[in-house]
């Protein structure tokens, strides 16, 4: 081929390139901080030998928390060089962040993490297993860029065990190199990035058609194969009489839909009840399937 008649290809190639790297529209800029370790719990570590164990899980936290939030497809990440810079311009006057340039700053702070090895004899058998007891939790706060207010705060705890030699690691109490803590990581890294993606764009219907609905929800934001949720239809805004501050809508739950199918970006779920479902209806997954 000529380069003259192969240029026009190249360069549609290339803009095919830069367009797919744009952020899509209407997507808000979310900083996300580092993980960060309450205090007393930094100290409990190190007086019993587990900083590095607390550092390990800390990073590995991180990373999760990047990769759950850039897989909800809902926000445009800002990237942790950009967030350092971010910061430091940040003003923190009366305890608020406020950073320009972004939409949304997720801060999370792990408050809570047992690492701990039981021994079980099970006479019957003859035998005896040591388990893995893992018990980690969190605090998610998500806060207005430009304002500083703090919009939403969810506590999130896990508890998790293995029997210690599952995996063939023996691994040592607190080594993250066994599946057990990997796992835990991801499970807490995406409930938060399930209750950021809630509160910013709460689920919503996208389209009805007989006992069917399509949701704005698919793989990667909390949705699963056989799951209930409630639709509410929205009101009028509900404010507070003394502050004037904007407590969110009045809803009214119309109907429950289960998923019926999970694709990329959207989910199928068929209509349970109905007593007006409409599109742009909110879905809510009940507090007890969370």
């Amino acid at each position: 081929m000529k380069l003259k008649s192969f240029l026009p290809t190249l360069l549609a190639l290339i803009s095919v390139q830069c367009a797919l790297a744009q952020p899509a529209p209407g997507l808000k800029k979310l900083a996300i901080s580092d993980v960060k370790v309450t205090p007393s719990l930094l100290e409990a570590a190190k007086a019993s030998g587990r900083a590095t164990s607390i550092g390990r899980v800390t990073e590995a936290l991180d990373g999760q928390l990047l990769d759950r939030m850039q897989n909800t497809r809902k926000f445009e990440i800002i990237g942790r060089s950009d967030m350092s810079s971010l910061l430091k311009e940040a003003d923190f006057a009366g305890g608020k962040f406020q950073v320009s340039g972004v939409d949304y700053l997720l801060v999370t702070t792990i408050d809570d993490f047992q690492d701990q090895k039981e021994t079980k004899n099970f006479a019957a058998l003859g035998k005896t297993v040591d388990i893995r007891n893992v018990r980690f939790a969190a605090v998610a706060k998500i806060y207005e860029g430009a304002t500083g207010k703090l919009i939403e705060s969810a506590n999130i705890n896990l508890i998790s065990s293995q029997p210690d030699d599952v995996s063939g690691n023996n691994a040592k109490s607190g080594d993250l190199s066994d599946s057990l803590l990997r796992s835990i990581c991801k499970e807490l890294a995406e409930k938060v990035a399930i209750r950021v993606a809630d509160v910013v764009f709460p689920a919503r219907v996208l389209s009805k058609l007989d006992k069917q609905v399509t949701l704005n929800r698919g793989e990667g934001s909390g949705v699963a194969i056989g799951q209930v949720w409630n639709v509410f239809a929205q009101g009028n805004e509900l404010v507070d009489p003394d502050t004037g501050a904007v407590l969110g809508r009045e809803e009214l739950q119309v109907g429950r839909v289960r998923i019926l199918q999970v694709n990329p970006k959207t989910s199928i779920a068929q209509i349970i009840d109905d007593t007006g479902i409409e599109r742009l209806a909110v879905l809510r997954l009940p507090q007890e399937s969370k």
